[in-house]
């Protein structure tokens, strides 16, 4: 405390010396207390602890949004990330509608919700795996970014390389919740009138897979703007520290 104090006695020395006669007593105490939480802030940690209290967050952050959207309805049921059919079957459904045929649409649709919802904890080994190979130069610039800086970060290093790794884990998703035989019960449903289809193709997996990533980075920025933001979402002494 009495180091503490030291400093701020320096801090308010400082800003009295560099501020203008006109400041109020208001603005200097104000701008000493600004620089005081600079002092006490994160300048005392290693960058040891601001990796490993940028990766925690991150690490809870995803557990989050793993429990929110990896169970039934985490996709179907939330406006935000729902997922659509693609573009050309969701104007082939407008057609088969007029014949009363929209139902293997509507029966596909919420199968590709259910393959992101199976897809989404199988995920959250992959997404471990990248928070831990952040490095501390990485860690320096992701504190001091936006609000999503980690997430943001995270995202680009991922890449390709998750949309690769997901790719055998919603195919197998697909499998398992029907979507594949729903799909084929569509094209043959709709047979009758192919002439008047467009055209039925349509690369399911990788409509989920980009859907899913979407989903699941767009929840976690908001985790970790709130971790940043609200000491309540602070869960942890490493985590208090960092974002004091």
């Amino acid at each position: 405390m009495l180091c503490k104090t030291r400093i701020l006695i320096g801090v308010l020395t400082v800003v009295g010396m560099t501020t203008l006669a006109g400041c109020t007593k208001d603005a200097l105490i104000q701008q000493a207390g600004d620089a005081f939480k600079q002092v006490g802030g994160t300048s005392g940690l290693s960058s040891a602890d601001i990796s490993a209290g940028l990766k925690q967050a991150l690490e809870v952050s995803t557990g989050t949004v793993v429990s929110q959207l990896g169970v039934s309805g985490g996709f179907s049921n939330d406006p935000k990330i729902q997922i659509p059919l693609p573009k050309n079957l969701v104007k082939a459904r407008s057609v088969a509608a007029k014949v009363g045929l929209s139902k293997p649409f509507d029966d596909l649709e919420s199968k590709l919700n259910e393959a992101a919802e199976a897809a989404t904890p199988k995920a959250k080994a992959l997404f471990l795996d990248a928070i831990q190979a952040m490095t501390l130069t990485d860690a320096k610039s992701i504190l001091g970014g936006p609000e999503d800086a980690a997430t943001q970060f995270l995202k680009k290093q991922m890449g390709p390389s998750l949309d690769k790794a997901m790719q055998p884990v919603v195919s197998n998703a697909l499998a398992d919740v029907g979507a594949v035989s729903s799909y084929d019960k569509l094209v043959r449903a709709t047979g009758n009138f192919a002439q008047l289809m467009p055209d039925l193709n349509a690369d399911l997996n990788q409509h989920v897979v980009d859907a899913a990533s979407k989903g699941i980075f767009s929840y976690l920025a908001e985790e970790e703007a709130a971790i940043r933001a609200n000491p309540a979402k602070r869960t942890t002494e490493l985590l208090q520290r960092v974002f004091q």
